[in-house]
């Protein structure tokens, strides 16, 4: 069943867009082969909203301390957009290397129990991933 969730940011410049996530997120991460690397995350969450369209996903990582971060990536060359009080959390965006931008949030809703891995999937991911690092 359901281990996880991967999810893509698409990018004109893929390799600064991944050494920022790697050298200033410091995201752990595993090179899958000529520099292409997957990161890892902490526990996500995901929300359905209503649409006049199918096929639109956001993505949006997560903050404790809002400001602190923004503090943070300022000290590393690294632009963000204001924070605005949405009402389900406080919202700024990064600009990335490559042009895009990345919703960050300080999550001020409900929020879920992280999904748990069944003992079975637990062992598969450990397995595979000893196999990757040969």
């Amino acid at each position: 069943m359901i281990i996880g969730a991967h999810s893509i940011i698409y990018s004109k410049s893929p390799e600064a867009d991944r050494a920022l996530l790697r050298e200033v997120f410091e995201l752990p991460h595993v090179d899958v082969g000529d520099g292409w690397l997957i990161f890892g995350l902490p526990p996500a969450e995901l929300a359905v909203h209503p649409s006049e369209t199918n096929d639109v996903h956001e993505f949006y990582l997560m903050s404790d301390d809002i400001d602190g971060f923004v503090t943070e990536m300022r000290k590393r060359g690294v632009a963000c957009g204001p924070v605005r009080n949405e009402g389900w959390g406080l919202l700024t965006h990064v600009t990335l290397p490559g042009g895009g931008k990345l919703g960050v949030y300080q999550p001020r809703h409900a929020r879920p129990k992280p999904m748990g891995l069944r003992k079975r999937a637990r062992t598969t991911a450990r397995r595979s991933s000893r196999r990757r690092a040969r």
